[in-house]
């Protein structure tokens, strides 16, 4: 009942971003993939380049800034009960672990939001919702819970480069100021282009730490066999899922599913 009421106020008010997908009303996953998915194709059609850097954030529910929530409903212009309440909801939490019938002591939670409450879903996007605002007009982002992309197209890979480590370095200001941290290990950067001849793949620094390109290819990487096995094993139920997204390909790689022979093509 309060996250009903929460969720109300901050879609009847026009609070979250639209860009913010997860635990919302008519959005879902599909919307951040077709969004990005268009700006791919449209990056085709033009001939340019697009660069993306795909976040994680570390223990992202487990980190939330308690008082940061509180500040944010304030600003928000809620008061009364309903902030009393999630004040209290937040205050003092414990847990134990519990290894076959013994449990440990208890622990208190002294920040980040109970994991399994509907209501922390909504209070951690109300807290998250305003990393779009440090974010320069060139950038395109996207947000599903703490699932954070980025992207920047354009036809001079310098000047793609220069706007995602400015976003990159507004990103690290933000988390610093929130209490949020992204993974290094985790966060990575894709490049998306149809341009056969040789040119720089994008250096992007994240606290300190260059962001990983991830690709692979025919003649370097890892071999076909491999990412045969691990497309086999971890990536043909995904994009099963996103069937949607993937219809305006090729058709040779819409069959892909059909094709035992495939090696996972790169974009």
């Amino acid at each position: 009942m309060v996250n009903r009421r929460l969720v109300y106020y901050l879609e009847h008010n026009k609070i979250l971003s639209p860009f913010q997908s997860g635990f919302r009303p008519g959005r879902c996953t599909i919307d951040n993939l077709l969004a990005l998915e268009t700006d791919i194709r449209n990056t085709f059609l033009k001939r340019r380049y697009l660069v993306a850097i795909f976040f994680d954030i570390e223990k992202a529910y487990d980190r939330t800034w308690r008082y940061g929530i509180l500040k944010d409903l304030f600003n928000c212009n809620l008061r009364g009960n309903l902030p009393i309440f999630i004040q209290n909801f937040l205050r003092l939490r414990q847990f134990r672990v519990k290894v076959g019938y013994q449990l440990s002591d208890p622990f208190i939670q002294e920040e980040g939001v109970p994991q399994g409450s509907v209501l922390s879903v909504t209070l951690f996007g109300l807290k998250i919702n305003s990393i779009f605002k440090h974010l320069q007009p060139s950038i395109t982002s996207f947000l599903y819970v703490d699932d954070l992309y980025i992207s920047c197209s354009g036809d001079n890979m310098a000047f793609i480069e220069r706007q995602l480590q400015i976003a990159v370095n507004k990103l690290t200001r933000w988390s610093i100021l929130n209490g949020f941290t992204f993974s290094t290990s985790k966060t990575s950067c894709v490049h998306f282009c149809r341009k056969r001849r040789l040119h720089p793949e994008p250096e992007i620094k994240l606290y300190g730490q260059v962001i990983n390109v991830v690709l692979s290819n025919t003649s370097w990487g890892s071999s076909r066999l491999s990412l045969l096995r691990v497309y086999r094993a971890a990536i043909l139920s995904k994009i099963d899922y996103g069937c949607t997204i993937y219809g305006s390909a090729r058709q040779c790689l819409r069959e892909i599913k059909h094709n035992s022979s495939f090696c996972p093509p790169t974009l």
